[in-house]
């Protein structure tokens, strides 16, 4: 079995943004020249997510409010340290940590819509994400 990682790098405009991802991790793929296997695309960040879903604006701003439904602001004990990005600790684990997706054919192995996407919610800074592509 053969193993090709990249790390994407990216630099949100917004505190809390979600990015389409999937041309630079299909970039990886066909790089990596792995055929059949899978990929894994894990964000690095305990302030963000990385999960498959359709590219609907509409979806987007559904899950901001969401998020912010279930995460209100408020005067969370982890903000006490100084920070003040508890809201994001919280939304990263009601979204997720990382995605794995099959690869077949050298190719996303996906339903008719589905889409990575990056979220970030505690943005405006230099950041990472792992593309590991694993198999033959």
């Amino acid at each position: 079995m053969k193993s090709f990682t990249e790390y994407l790098k990216i630099k949100t405009k917004n505190r809390i943004e979600f990015i389409n991802i999937t041309e630079e991790v299909e970039r990886v793929i066909k790089k990596s020249k792995i055929k059949e296997g899978l990929v894994l695309v894990n964000p690095m960040h305990i302030t963000a997510s990385v999960y498959i879903n359709d590219a609907e604006s509409g979806l987007i701003e559904d899950y901001k409010e969401w998020l912010r439904k279930l995460v209100p602001d408020k005067d969370y004990k982890h903000n006490l340290t100084g920070e003040d990005n508890a809201f994001s600790h919280l939304m990263r684990t009601i979204m997720g940590r990382e995605s794995t997706i099959a690869v077949t054919n050298g190719k996303l192995d996906f339903g008719v819509w589905e889409q990575i996407y990056y979220a970030e919610f505690d943005g405006q800074r230099d950041k990472k994400i792992l593309v590991k592509v694993l198999g033959e």
